[in-house]
């Protein structure tokens, strides 16, 4: 399945919106000179995002493996922070390290800016890794942002002051007024949501009070200048002067930047309808962002009905409550600022209605779970893992809140297992069985959501190699299947197990259970089931020579056609070159291993793609070329490497892999064997995907070498 990392674009289009700020990114650009970590601190809306990704866009250039942002805003597990930097590194890891071991591992020899955002709710937790990482990756420099320092040794603080307000004690000039950084941004946004505003004469002192009265924080200046659609400037300013006079008592001084802002909050809250105060405070209970659908389920009860809600967030995202991310695949998304969400969470809770909201908004993401599994195996298969992608702060919300109430760990049981598309495509292996792991721990009674969540956990244990405990775990799965009653859960079990067996090297006896597997998702009418029990079974076959490989492959391409699955069909693909090629039909296996890789490039499948290059090894192995057998050999090792993975870990290429191996050294003697290795293990991915394309196989090459695959 597709890998649905982040792509190398990792700055937001904020990164270009900074109005001023030119001082302030001056000084972190001259920090993270002298410092491997810069952390900025300031209140709530201070403008510290926008301003580390404008300095992020402007150091780019020093740094050759890229800049990358972690948003931490969306966690509320502190153990979950080094997945979201993997996330966001774009490293797909099938082994069972620890997120931190990849991360140092990957790390120690680049070059790379990693912006860490919004800190300041998991301060331990990013302390530590932050240490870590700088420990082991001396080109590794950190710009972080939060509301205080992290404390880490070698740490530079710069403390990011509010946007220059007017100075009110001098004559006010238009043209100098409107270079007032804070005085721009109220002008720009207020134009945005009011068509005919301009600074004026008329209206220039007004601005420059509002201007001053927010001391020049960003946010406060975008709550306030979103008024413009209904307020002129005189009786907005009327307005705030009212609310701070009553704040400050009239004492002399202004206040604290914490309690404008709050007050500017509180003000913009008052100015909102019943429904859109309502609507804010629950549209807090999502994690990251959200789509239309998810808030017209979840938010549309008492006081909101479900027709009203888009024309309730439309008037939020005019007033600046609400972000709107704009059209992406495949929805339109919103998100409240971090700031605004737990203002949002404060009158949630005072409401009484906070966990109602959090039920609902755990029932749905469960109920989504199932509907993504049922519809994850057509030909729409990039758009709901991408859904998922794009929610997954929302699910990892809702298994906190079923393992935080007592006897509720089934929900989490049922949406950790239902992901578990997700999980694969991902490569989320460790974090699947993390969240599975809690949930078996906490509901240990017999049922088919326990059934589930064992065989996938069983799964994903074999995938990383730890084949004796998935071995183990699947047994379990078995028993409680068999006591439920649950024929599906069997049927996976069976499935499963064969993966099982044949990572362990038992190739005929995965022959048998991938067959026996295949029937029941069948009599089952299980397509994806069908197509990964199919999957093994072709593979399984013709690693062991079994004469019936050719049709099993057949099998699985008409399958893949008849469901619409092209990932499904690049494996069908592959095990048919692979066909060909142990009958010695080069010259047909290799258009399409280069058809599979078509696909496994679209999707992103550097697994998949690490296969389908150690075959084409193998090939022209048999073709008698071993120097690009060991070239191919190289750069599989490179791909199984980037994904955590190793060839020893798969017991049932193993033997191939080191006959073919021995095969082109003893060709090449171990001088030359060794430079063409190293010359494939320097390519870079795009390599795998164009490797061969203009090769031919050469006149008279031998055939397959036969190997003792017992």
């Amino acid at each position: 399945m597709g890998d649905l990392a982040q792509s190398a674009e990792v700055l937001p289009p904020e990164a270009t919106g900074l109005i001023g700020r030119r001082q302030e990114v001056s000084q972190a650009r001259r920090l993270l000179r002298q410092s491997r970590l810069v952390t900025l601190t300031g209140t709530g809306g201070i403008g510290k995002t926008r301003l580390a990704l404008c300095v992020g866009a402007g150091v780019c250039r020093s740094f050759p493996d890229g800049v990358r942002v972690v948003d931490l805003a969306q966690l509320r597990d502190e153990s979950l922070i080094a997945e979201a930097v993997v996330e966001a590194l774009g490293i797909r890891d099938v082994s069972s390290r620890t997120a931190l071991a990849v991360l140092q591992d990957h790390l120690v020899r680049m070059r790379l800016l990693l912006i860490l955002d919004n800190c300041e709710h998991l301060l331990e937790g990013c302390a530590e890794l932050v240490g870590r990482l700088l420990e082991v990756a001396p080109g590794l420099r950190i710009l972080a942002t939060s509301r205080q320092s992290l404390g880490v040794i070698g740490e530079a603080l710069l403390e990011v002051p509010g946007l220059s307000v007017p100075d009110l004690d001098r004559p006010l000039r238009l043209r100098s007024l409107a270079r007032v950084e804070a005085v721009r941004l109220f002008t720009e946004r207020a134009a945005s949501v009011a068509a005919d505003f301009r600074l004026t004469e008329a209206t220039a002192r007004s601005v420059a009070q509002i201007c001053r009265h927010l001391e020049g924080i960003p946010l406060a200046i975008e709550l306030a200048a979103a008024r413009m659609r209904t307020l002129p400037p005189e009786e907005l300013l009327e307005l705030l002067e009212d609310r701070f006079t009553l704040l400050v008592d009239g004492s002399e001084g202004a206040m604290p930047r914490h309690r404008t802002l709050r007050a500017t909050i509180d003000w913009s809250h008052d100015l909102c309808s019943s429904q859109e105060r309502l609507l804010w405070s629950r549209l807090s209970v999502f994690s990251g962002s959200f789509d239309l659908e998810a808030a017209e389920e979840i938010c549309s009860t008492r006081g909101i009905p479900r027709a009203e809600v888009l024309d309730l967030i439309t008037n939020l995202v005019d007033k600046s409550i609400l972000l709107s991310l704009g059209p992406c695949t495949p929805t339109r998304r919103y998100r409240l600022l971090e700031t605004l969400r737990q203002y949002g969470q404060e009158q949630l809770a005072a409401s009484g209605t906070a966990e109602t909201l959090r039920e609902r908004h755990c029932v749905w993401y469960k109920r989504l779970a199932e509907e993504i599994e049922a519809e994850s195996n057509g030909p729409d298969q990039q758009n709901w893992l991408a859904h998922v992608h794009a929610d997954l702060a929302n699910y990892r919300a809702a298994l906190d809140h079923s393992l935080s109430r007592p006897g509720d760990a089934r929900n989490a049981l049922a949406i950790a297992a239902d992901l578990w598309a997700f999980w694969l495509a991902a490569g989320a292996f460790t974090e699947a069985r993390r969240w599975l792991d809690r949930a078996l721990v906490q509901e240990a009674q017999d049922s088919p959501q326990r059934a589930k969540a064992l065989w996938v956990l069983g799964w994903f244990m074999a995938e990383q190699g730890d084949t004796a405990l998935a071995l183990q775990v699947l047994a379990q799965a078995r028993d409680v299947a068999d006591r439920v009653g649950d024929r599906m859960a069997q049927a996976w079990v069976t499935t499963c197990t064969a993966q099982a067996v044949l990572f362990h090297g038992d190739v005929e006896g995965a022959v048998g259970l991938h067959n026996e597997g295949m029937e029941k998702h069948r009599a089952l009418h299980d397509p994806m089931g069908t197509s990964l029990a199919l999957i093994g079974l072709a593979y399984a076959a013709s690693l062991h020579g079994d004469p019936r490989a050719a049709g099993f492959a057949e099998q699985l391409l008409a399958h893949s056609e008849e469901i619409g699955n092209p990932w499904v069909h690049s494996y069908g693909l592959w095990i048919m070159g692979q066909e060909l090629r142990r009958q010695g039909r080069m010259s047909e296996a290799l258009g399409l291993f280069r058809e599979s890789l078509r696909f496994q490039r679209e999707f992103g499948d550097r697994l998949g793609t690490a296969y389908c290059i150690e075959t084409l090894a193998w090939g022209a192995g048999d073709e008698g070329d071993h120097e690009q057998a060991a070239q191919l050999l190289g750069l599989a090792q490179s791909l199984w490497r980037s994904v955590g993975a190793s060839v020893s870990r798969y017991g049932h290429i193993l033997p191939l892999h080191e006959h073919y191996a021995a095969q082109a050294r003893k060709a090449l003697g171990d001088a030359a064997y060794l430079k063409a290795f190293a010359q494939g293990e320097a390519l870079p991915l795009e390599a795998a995907y164009t490797f061969g394309e203009d090769r031919a196989p050469s006149a008279g090459s031998p055939g397959p070498v036969p190997v003792d695959r017992r």
